[in-house]
């Protein structure tokens, strides 16, 4: 397991989170994830700590109001998102807000998902604006 730290811009939020490989990461074009430019890497719940900042933190809910997107009410930063998913909640983390150098940051994988169209199996036709 490697554990690994982050926070948003102005630090008032900050969480670590543990990950059992390499970090996978993905983008996807659905209105939310494209407006926002968000780039999230997904851990299970239990894998994920929040150190500091709970009560900085707004929630914004769309939609269905399934995904809890969590922003830093200082900075602005969307800093991570709750998702239940198959009787578990899992924790969508901004990949820009973990603290890795600038090197590991462009090693990691990307995955392009379609969630404009409900398929986030598979990759839309065009991922360049991502």
């Amino acid at each position: 397991m490697t554990t690994v730290k982050g926070s948003c811009h102005c630090g008032a939020v900050t969480f670590e989170a543990e990950f059992e490989e390499r970090i996978e990461t993905s983008r996807c074009n659905c209105s939310i994830c494209r407006k926002s430019r968000f780039w999230k890497t997904i851990v299970p719940s239990d894998a994920f700590t929040l150190l500091s900042g709970g009560d900085s933190l707004h929630s914004y809910r769309f939609g269905p109001k399934v995904v809890d997107h969590r922003i830093c009410g200082t900075c602005g930063v969307k800093v991570f998102g709750t998702v239940p998913m198959d009787d578990m909640e899992f924790v969508a983390i901004s990949v820009p807000c973990l603290d890795l150098d600038p090197q590991a940051l462009a090693a990691l994988p990307v995955r392009f998902e379609d969630g404009l169209h409900d398929a986030q199996e598979r990759e839309p036709e065009v991922t360049s604006y991502l």
